[in-house]
């Protein structure tokens, strides 16, 4: 069954669309940036997503939350963007976030974690994002990133482990 406000929105009412995009934005925001990794290409893939997601409102089913399906297009424009500019280097962010850090270990650590997250492989990286950050199970990530649910599990384990290596090296 579909949420209200999906119902108004595929009705063409942009106001009930807007609150969907208030719900979301800032998920799908912070997905495309731990994805990324700059700031600047998660506004640009945020803003295609949502535009999407307008173009494609009217087959959006219902089999799933709204939530769940806007996931869908942002991993699927994600990905394509990382394709079109794969000679694209991460932006180190890094001094900016660190002087506003303080000398808080926390949040050495949550730095130390977020640029690791970046150096994993493109699948992986997806996977972890939304299965440990997001909190989707693995068969919607599978169904994301239209992958198989054991891909899945697989690359996360290879994360998990990618992970601990480089952590531990720190």
């Amino acid at each position: 069954m579909r949420e209200p406000l999906v119902q108004q929105a595929q009705q063409g009412d942009k106001a009930a669309f807007k609150m969907l995009y208030d719900e979301n934005v800032g998920r799908v925001y912070a997905l495309a940036f731990r994805m990324q990794g700059n700031r600047s290409q998660a506004e640009d893939v945020t803003q295609e997503v949502f535009i999407s997601a307008w173009k494609q409102l009217a087959h959006f089913r219902g089999d799933s939350k709204f939530s769940t399906w806007i996931y869908s297009i942002a991993t699927a424009r994600i990905s394509d963007h990382c394709r079109k500019h794969k000679n694209w280097h991460l932006v180190d962010e890094a001094q900016d976030t660190d002087a506003s850090m303080g000398n808080d270990p926390q949040n050495h650590l949550t730095l130390a974690l977020e640029q690791a997250i970046q150096k994993l492989p493109a699948q992986a990286r997806s996977v972890f994002v939304l299965h440990a950050i997001e909190g989707f199970g693995h068969r919607q990530v599978a169904e994301m990133l239209e992958i198989a649910e054991g891909s899945s599990k697989a690359q996360f384990h290879r994360a998990r482990q990618l992970l601990k290596e480089w952590l531990n090296d720190e």
